[in-house]
């Protein structure tokens, strides 16, 4: 007698989100089994990858970065090089400039910015803050503005501006909603909850509930992606069946592993190899816990992890 192995497909489903317009949208979330669990039942929206764009592209000095972005000033440019590399599914617009404690560049300078882009690629948009609550509780919503008709992703309302961010982005302007929280599954659902109340639409919502580069306390977060994947499968949570996307490039391209130069560290070997690796290590682990789309930075990570979705899925 052969052996017939039990399937577990669950009757709730990760809602589903489409970003983008035309034929270049993407669908996100949609699932109703465990990341690639394609033995139990068939994945209907495979996760999505994203290249994070910088007005620091530019100054990027690994091997591979550098030669993605050569000649590049402008934010547009990048995202426009950016949109060519293999693999990439959407592009994430990373507005650490306005940082009041960086080069805090200005608003109206970011929407120029922001509508450039938009004009130089048809790629679907998810467009970062600058992790200033109040800069962002002004930025986002003038960039959600500017971007109105483009189906964009906003990341994100935190619990200090959700009331800004949620009425403006969503409901003002119809764009789809980030919610970040950091790596506990009660704070994401207290969010979710609040912006709820605020007649946002959950299925408008994809959460981003914190990573963390590999060998960084990353249990912490592993241990968050499951508890919310298995409440909004299992136990059918409403407040926890958004999509999740994970940025797992700044994490990465942040750890000592990744910015220690081969003249400081002999014995670790290539930098730029290190930093790839650390990229794709951080990404896999975010992917197989449950985020639907990831965003990173080298074209050899895309490569390697668009592989990683294509065999697994």
């Amino acid at each position: 007698m052969s052996f017939e192995p039990k399937k577990q497909a669950y009757n709730s489903r990760i809602n589903a989100v489409t970003l983008g317009t035309g034929d270049k949208a993407i669908v996100i979330g949609g699932q109703n089994v465990l990341p690639f669990y394609s033995f139990d039942a068939p994945i209907e929206n495979a996760p999505k990858v994203g290249v994070e764009v910088s007005h620091a592209a530019p100054t990027w000095t690994n091997a591979g970065l550098a030669e993605v972005y050569a000649g590049c000033t402008t934010l547009a440019e990048c995202a426009a090089k950016a949109a060519t590399i293999p693999g990439v599914d959407f592009l994430a617009l990373n507005f650490a400039a306005a940082a009041p404690n960086g080069a805090n560049r200005s608003v109206e300078d970011c929407v120029a910015d922001a509508v450039a882009v938009a004009a130089a690629t048809d790629l679907p948009l998810v467009v970062l803050g600058c992790k200033n609550v109040e800069k962002d509780s002004e930025l986002l919503p003038k960039l959600a503005e500017a971007l109105m008709g483009k189906n964009a992703l906003f990341m994100a309302a935190k619990n200090e501006n959700y009331k800004t961010v949620g009425a403006s982005v969503a409901l003002a302007c119809g764009q789809k909603l980030g919610a970040e929280t950091a790596d506990d599954i009660n704070l994401a659902k207290q969010l979710n909850i609040m912006l709820k109340g605020l007649n946002v639409n959950p299925e408008s919502v994809v959460m981003d509930i914190g990573t963390a580069a590999v060998g960084y306390g990353y249990e912490y977060a592993a241990s968050t992606f499951d508890r919310i994947r298995l409440a909004g499968l299992a136990q059918g949570d409403t407040d926890l069946k958004m999509p999740i996307l994970a940025v797992a490039s700044v994490d990465a391209w942040g750890v000592k592993e990744s910015t220690a130069t081969e003249e400081d560290e002999p014995a670790w070997g290539c930098q730029e190899e290190r930093a790839i690796n650390m990229e794709v290590s951080t990404a896999a682990a975010d992917l197989v816990g449950g985020a639907d789309a990831i965003v990173l930075r080298h074209p050899a990570a895309i490569a390697t992890i668009k592989k990683f979705i294509t065999e697994l899925v």
